[in-house]
């Protein structure tokens, strides 16, 4: 696999982020695991995760009050796994900004099901698509998976984080600031250099002719773009 989904996993119980650890584990995701609301807020600030995990029974915070705080921080999907069953609680955590909700007792594969909807879901509100074709390039969005000629490519993380702003919209012009706050989000200053080595890096794993770019295609100054099939130079 290219990159892994993280999941921040927030449960005060350690048998339940044990469990749930290890159906992601073999799901192949990367988690990180915080057992109150101060941990869940300072995990969220140091790991980004793609995904949190929330239960909302935590010992120093109501989670319904972290749903506001993590929407305005990340954005991760967000999944409430919690043991209130009241219909008022789970309209009150949607209403708030959760993706979905899940209640315990809960089968990991239905878990598992429904973090694959959430993302698939997220990508579509976003405008974008789960999957694309460039040449012989294939990206799956979902999977994280990047194919060349059929057979994977490995691209580190920061690799692929340009490639995915560009595959999220195939054939728009994604401008240099835009791609650098989502791949450098904590840098004061973007250095468009920084990109451009990556860009050359991205050309050479995934081109035939790195010099003669079919793939990722170059607007001087502005950006760049996926080019889609059919496409010239």
């Amino acid at each position: 696999m290219t990159t892994r989904h993280k999941v921040l996993i927030v449960d005060d119980e350690l048998h339940i982020r044990r469990l749930i650890h290890s159906a992601l584990a073999r799901a192949d995701y990367e988690t990180v695991e915080a057992q109150d609301a101060r941990e869940a807020l300072d995990r969220l600030r140091e790991a980004s995760p793609d995904i949190v995990i929330l239960d909302l029974g935590l010992p120093d915070r109501n989670g319904l009050e972290l749903v506001p705080l993590i929407k305005q921080r990340s954005d991760a999907t967000l999944v409430v796994v919690s043991a209130r069953e009241a219909t008022e609680q789970k309209v009150a955590a949607l209403d708030l900004g959760a993706d979905d909700y899940l209640t315990k007792p809960f089968d990991t594969d239905e878990l598992l099901a429904r973090l694959r909807v959430a993302l698939r879901n997220r990508l579509t509100r976003e405008g974008g698509v789960s999957a694309v074709k460039a040449g012989d390039v294939e990206i799956d969005l979902l999977a994280r998976i990047v194919r060349k000629g059929g057979h994977e490519v490995h691209l580190t993380p920061k690799e692929y984080g340009v490639l995915v702003q560009l595959a999220k919209f195939p054939g728009r012009v994604i401008t240099h600031g835009q791609i650098m706050a989502q791949v450098w989000p904590r840098e004061v200053e973007h250095h468009v250099e920084y990109l451009r080595v990556l860009v050359r890096t991205l050309r050479h794993k995934l081109e035939d002719d790195p010099q003669r770019p079919q793939i990722i295609g170059n607007e001087p100054g502005i950006g760049y773009r996926l080019k889609t099939d059919g496409e010239g130079g």
